[in-house]
């Protein structure tokens, strides 16, 4: 019984080892996601900047010809 004992505690350290293991590399990726996703903004600010879009609000269309 004692040695089952040892062999489930055992078990649980490697566990609890690769668990916190497993959560490290998911914090790693979401630092990496949130830094993407902030440059990703910026570059988009950039292209805004750089050349804003042809498409008119519709407010702000003129009515074709024909009307």
């Amino acid at each position: 019984m004692e040695s089952r004992i040892t062999e489930l505690e055992i078990h649980l350290m490697h566990h609890e080892h690769t668990i916190e293991e497993l959560n490290e590399v998911v914090v790693r990726q979401q630092r990496v996601i949130d830094r993407l996703s902030a440059e990703i903004e910026l570059i988009k600010r950039q292209l805004r900047a750089i050349a804003p879009s042809d498409i008119k609000a519709p407010s702000e269309e003129e009515p074709p010809p024909h009307y």
